[in-house]
């Protein structure tokens, strides 16, 4: 599979050759079959009728296996009121609601700037009364007087080229975020071609996988998470998770 992703192929099923050879089959992905290239709409870019709505990352173990364990990390059942940024269409909901025993008992709102992908969640979970979704610009959060949470969850959001990270994550800190309360940050370290996700962020100019930018702003919120007493630990590889408990002791 890694050389079939860094051939930028998908690997289709091996064909027997006889009792000692197996031949090892690639199909090539077409590089202008992705999110990344083909907007119509900037609004509608991650919306229900784009590119991106094909991808389903709850199918990826490679995300599904760390997001687990970032769930597990800040035990979840126990965090009653979740906000999770750039929710889309609420793949990171629909874990939850599968772990949690006492999904019921928990408050979850949702918020993202796409306006077919908010519609397509509330339609989800329209029989979830616990659950609130807002289609909303996070640069504006503050203006929601949402209150604090016991979570807060932002899976490849806060890295979005029109907010400004540094700044954006102390305010969510500051405002939305329980003195006691737990963070998950999922920073994307791939990218999504033709349905298959390929290992390695990749920048405007550059050929090839470089991790300067993301590894920049995974430093800045370790830091600075640390310095308002939390635990910080990052974890996995097609996407890094950062996952920050509070340690305090008031």
């Amino acid at each position: 599979m890694d050389l079939a992703h860094l051939l930028e192929c998908r690997m289709v099923t091996p064909k027997v050759i006889d009792a000692e050879f197996v031949l090892i089959r690639y199909e090539k992905l077409n590089p202008e079959s992705s999110f990344h290239k083909n907007i119509t709409q900037k609004e509608e870019k991650y919306g229900k009728s784009s590119i991106f709505s094909l991808i389903h990352k709850n199918e990826e173990s490679a995300f599904l296996y760390y997001y687990l364990q970032a769930l597990q990390n800040v035990h979840i059942e126990k965090r009653l009121r979740i906000l999770n940024l750039g929710i889309n269409s609420g793949d990171e909901f629909e874990i939850i609601e599968k772990i949690c025993k006492n999904f019921e008992t928990l408050e979850l709102i949702g918020i993202d700037y796409c306006e077919s992908a908010i519609t397509e969640a509330k339609e989800k979970f329209k029989n979830n009364k616990n659950i609130k979704f807002y289609q909303h610009d996070i640069n504006a959060l503050n203006s929601l007087e949402l209150g604090e949470f016991d979570l807060i969850i932002s899976i490849g959001t806060l890295q979005s080229s029109n907010l400004e990270f540094n700044k954006l994550l102390m305010s969510i800190v500051q405002n939305q975020l329980k003195k006691d309360g737990a963070m998950i940050l999922g920073f994307p370290n791939c990218r999504w071609i033709d349905g298959e996700m390929l290992y390695g962020a990749r920048v405007k100019n550059y050929p090839f996988s470089e991790m300067g930018l993301l590894y920049k702003d995974v430093i800045f919120s370790k830091k600075y998470l640390q310095q308002k007493k939390f635990r910080v630990t990052i974890t996995g590889k097609d996407y890094i998770f950062l996952t920050a408990t509070s340690i305090r002791k008031d």
